[in-house]
C-alpha cells in the first residue's frame, strides 16, 4: 500500500498476528479516561519516535487506513460504520491486502500504549499521523482526542473499503463491490463520497503523496528503488524540514524527490510532463489533473502551498474524526 495515502492494491496478506488488546476484556471500564496531560505525554513520545525513525509516512498511512473504513450509509450501534476506532490493530483487518506492512507501525506504537494505557489506540494512531505531518513541515492540524477504541476483532470493518491506485490486472476495473468503477476518478469518488468527503477534500488528501514512498512488496506498485530512494547517491539525500539530513531505509518509489518533507511539490511534479520518469504518477494521481472538477483544486494547490495547507488541514481533521466516539463528548484539545 502507498505509505502516505489511502490508494492501494491488494498484495498477498501477511499472516502476521497483531498486537493483543492490552486493555483487558472490558477496556472501556478497566482504564481511567485520558487527560490532557496524558495526551501531551504521548505526544512527546511520538515526536521522539518520529525523530529517531523518520517513519512519518508510515504513521500517516496507519491512521488513514484505520479512519478510511468509515461508511456513512451503515446504520447501527457504534462502531458498526467503521472509522477511526483503532480496529486496524486486530486480525483480520491488519492482514487485509490494503494494509500490507502496517503491522510495523502498530508494533512501533505498541510501547506507547503500554506506557500510557489511558490513551486509546485510536488516539495514538491519529496523533502519530497529525504529528508526522506537522513535524515534516506541513500544517498544524486542530486535532481533538478522547476517541474510544474498538475492543475486539468482531468490530473490524469489512475488507475492500479503501481505494485502489490502479485497475485490477484481470478485471480492468478499480475497486470491488459497490466501490468498483472503470475509471480512477469514478472509483475515488465512490470511496470518498461514502465517507462523506467531497472533491476538494479528495484532492487535498491526495496531496499527502508528497510525503512517503510506495513499496513493491507491500502494494505491488513502484520499483525496488530509484535514484531518489537508493540511500547512497547525492540525488537520494533527504533533507528534513529543519535542514538536517535524514537517515532512512533505502527502497521504494516516491512521488517527489524530497519525500520526507510535507509541501505542495506533489502537485508540481504531477503537473510537470517532463518530470523524472522514476517519480510515481499513478492513475489515481493523474486523474487529479484530467478530471475537470478535480483539476480546479489540483491547479489551485500547485500554485499555492498556503491554499493547499488550508484545505489539507481541514480535510485531515475531518478524516481523523470519521466514525469516532469521543469521551468526553466533544473531545479533548491540547492547545
Amino acid at each position: 500500500t502507498i505509505p502516505s495515502s489511502f490508494v492501494c492494491v491488494r498484495p498477498t496478506t501477511m499472516g502476521i498476528t497483531c498486537s493483543k488488546n492490552t486493555d483487558g476484556e472490558n477496556p472501556t471500564t478497566a482504564i481511567k479516561p485520558a487527560t490532557k496531560e496524558d495526551l501531551l505525554a504521548v505526544q512527546g513520545v511520538i515526536d521522539k519516535i518520529l525523530e529517531e525513525k523518520n517513519c512519518g509516512p508510515l504513521f500517516v498511512r496507519l491512521a488513514w487506513h484505520d479512519a478510511g473504513t468509515f461508511d456513512m450509509n451503515v446504520k447501527g450501534e457504534w462502531p458498526k460504520a467503521g472509522g477511526a476506532t483503532g480496529s486496524i490493530r486486530f486480525e483480520p483487518e491488519i492482514n487485509y491486502g490494503a494494509n500490507g506492512g502496517l503491522i510495523n507501525a502498530v508494533k512501533l506504537l505498541e510501547p506507547v500504549k503500554e506506557a500510557h494505557p489511558s490513551v486509546s489506540y485510536a488516539d495514538i494512531y491519529q496523533m502519530s499521523s497529525a504529528r508526522a505531518i506537522e513535524l515534516a513541515g506541513g500544517p498544524k492540524i486542530d486535532m481533538i482526542y478522547g476517541r474510544a477504541d474498538a475492543t475486539s476483532a468482531e468490530q473490524c470493518s469489512p475488507d475492500g473499503n479503501l481505494p485502489d491506485a490502479e485497475a485490477g490486472r484481470e478485471s480492468g476495473k478499480y475497486g470491488g463491490g459497490s466501490m468498483e468503477d472503470e475509471t480512477p476518478n469514478g472509483h475515488l469518488r465512490k470511496v470518498f463520497y461514502r465517507m462523506g468527503l467531497n472533491d476538494e477534500e479528495i484532492v487535498a488528501l491526495s496531496g499527502a503523496h508528497t510525503f512517503g514512498r510506495a513499496y513493491k512488496d507491500r502494494s505491488g506498485l513502484g520499483a525496488e528503488k530509484t535514484k531518489f530512494t537508493d540511500g547512497t547517491s547525492e540525488t537520494a539525500k533527504q533533507i528534513l524540514s529543519d535542514g538536517k539530513e535524514a537517515k532512512y531505509t533505502a527502497g521504494g518509489s516516491s512521488w517527489t524527490p524530497q519525500f520526507l518533507v510535507f509541501d505542495n511539490s506533489y502537485f508540481e511534479y504531477l503537473y510537470d510532463k517532463s518530470a523524472d520518469e522514476e517519480l510515481l504518477k499513478l492513475s489515481t494521481d493523474q486523474t487529479l489533473f484530467d478530471d475537470e472538477e478535480f483539476k480546479v483544486f489540483a491547479e489551485k494547490f500547485r500554485l499555492s502551498q498556503d491554499d493547499f495547507f488550508q484545505s489539507y488541514k481541514k480535510a485531515h481533521k475531518k478524516l481523523s474524526e470519521l466514525g469516532s466516539k469521543f469521551e468526553p463528548e466533544g473531545g479533548i484539545t491540547l492547545d
